[in-house]
């Protein structure tokens, strides 16, 4: 324990200098402190070791920050209280937002102290390894895709012009061959070939994103990575998903989708003293990629094959069973959301009612996967008789998959702006800049996103708009569905 408080004052003061090295070269870096002297920290035994666990410190703020606002932001969740952002439950994106700004500059503080530990750190500690290098190379290619997903411009560097986000993906696939190439550890390997996956697969490069795919499947079929959350030994490195759906309890600030209720909460506190760990790169991924890429190259049998390898690979995740019983889904309104497994769920408007989405939490103990899970099954798949219900299928899954890790605000086409304090510091930004850029088809029912009617005598639930029909409906739009 005492180590990991160690690693972290390290890591801070690793960050500062680096911060202060990227804007001012002339500078030097002169603490009050002198235990935190550059000399007490270059080329000392084990500084890139410890600089590493300050990364996944670092991360670990990153997902605090942006995971639950993206969430907010997409269809996942409507939220329902005040503790957490109240403008982008409505696709209201601006640069005044403190969440938005303060999600843009932890980016920024992973790049910079991956970018030291690269070129400074590791250069001076004798124990420096390849792999060692290999992980400040997926670091500072994370921090790129991070932005590109999330931003629709954003600085790659201190003081630097708005980036669009194709180079921001550029340069993180840039990043992640490299550390693939650099890498002999298989985990910092996978990580960075799943890496360049989702880069290239946003970047719309199909060819590319299957390669990568296709090696990080080949090299370990049942990859995963996590953001580590460390409660005990760090200050604010919580989850704060966890928080938002879990462990704020009758508060019952994010409720979801009736249709992913199976799915929540995924993160709990089974172990008081722990949060859950959030996956970051899934081997999933790489699976749904090379669907969506079948689906896209015309070959439906190939793509429902892959969806049926993907199904029985979600069936081997593990679950974690615990006392959801203080959560309630309409502590506020009394019936206005549906609580009960006899409930009936249908996608839109005319839609089929289907069960088993809503799970019963009163009674008790609730079983919920903690890495992947899904309603699809082996005969909707079948079922499947064009593309583009093969793709709105597939989209389905994506958001099963990936509930709760913040991806479905980005496969919607949404994404946050630079921020307002980023634009009075850096006189590169402009105010276009600063501007939302967001797909019409979902400004215009930003109201109603995840706008549900629930009729609490007959069980029925009605989901006011299936996005994943709007996003397959729009495949062609620049927004979405990159390989279409």
């Amino acid at each position: 324990m005492l180590k990991n408080k160690i690693n972290w004052i390290f890591a801070i003061a690793i960050l500062a200098l680096s911060f202060q090295a990227c804007e001012d070269p002339d500078t030097t870096f002169d603490p009050i402190n002198p235990d935190l002297s550059e000399d007490a920290i270059l080329g000392t035994s084990q500084s890139a070791a410890r600089t590493l666990n300050g990364l996944e410190r670092q991360l670990a703020e990153v997902a605090g920050e942006y995971v639950h606002l993206a969430e907010i932001a997409s269809d996942n969740y409507d939220n329902t209280q005040t503790f957490f952002n109240q403008f982008l439950d409505i696709l209201n994106v601006t640069s005044t937002d403190n969440d938005i700004n303060d999600t843009q500059f932890e980016i920024a503080r992973l790049r910079e102290l991956a970018k030291s530990g690269l070129n400074i750190i590791g250069p001076g500690d004798p124990n420096y390894t390849a792999d060692q290098e290999a992980e400040f190379l997926f670091f500072i290619g994370l921090s790129h895709l991070l932005s590109a997903e999330l931003f629709t411009v954003l600085p790659a560097e201190p003081q630097g012009a708005a980036q669009p986000a194709s180079a921001h993906y550029a340069l993180a696939i840039d990043f992640f061959e490299q550390g693939a190439a650099k890498a002999s550890n298989p985990a910092t390997q996978v990580s960075c070939l799943m890496g360049q996956a989702r880069a290239n697969y946003y970047a719309g490069n199909q060819a590319a994103a299957v390669t990568a795919a296709d090696a990080a499947i080949a090299a370990d079929p049942g990859f995963v990575r996590f953001v580590k959350f460390d409660v005990l030994n760090g200050a604010r490195i919580d989850n704060e998903m966890q928080n938002a759906i879990h462990d704020r309890g009758s508060f019952d600030d994010l409720q979801p989708l009736p249709r992913l209720d199976f799915l929540d909460p995924k993160y709990n506190d089974d172990n008081a003293s722990q949060d859950i760990d959030m996956p970051l790169l899934k081997i999933e991924e790489a699976h749904l990629i090379k669907c969506e890429a079948a689906i896209a190259d015309g070959a439906l049998g190939t793509a429902q094959s892959i969806m049926k390898d993907i199904i029985a690979l979600v069936a081997t995740r593990p679950t974690s069973t615990f006392d959801d019983s203080v959560e309630d889904r309409t502590e506020r309104n009394p019936g206005t959301r549906p609580d009960s497994s006899i409930v009936v769920v249908a996608s839109s408007p005319g839609a089929a009612l289907v069960g088993g989405l809503v799970i019963d939490r009163k009674v008790g103990n609730v079983t919920i996967p903690t890495v992947s899970g899904t309603s699809v099954t082996d005969a909707m798949v079948d079922a499947v008789g064009s593309e583009d219900e093969a793709l709105e299928l597939l989209y389905l899954m994506r958001q099963e998959i990936f509930i709760a890790e913040g991806r479905r605000m980005t496969d919607m086409g949404v994404k946050f702006v630079v921020s307002e304090i980023e634009q009075l510091a850096n006189a590169n930004i402009k105010v276009e800049d600063t501007t939302p850029v967001l797909p019409s088809f979902f400004t215009s029912i930003a109201a109603e996103l995840d706008g549900i009617t629930y009729d609490a005598t007959t069980f029925e639930c009605t989901i006011t708009h299936d996005v994943n029909a709007i996003i397959v409906a729009n495949k062609t739009s620049d927004f979405v569905c990159p390989f279409h």
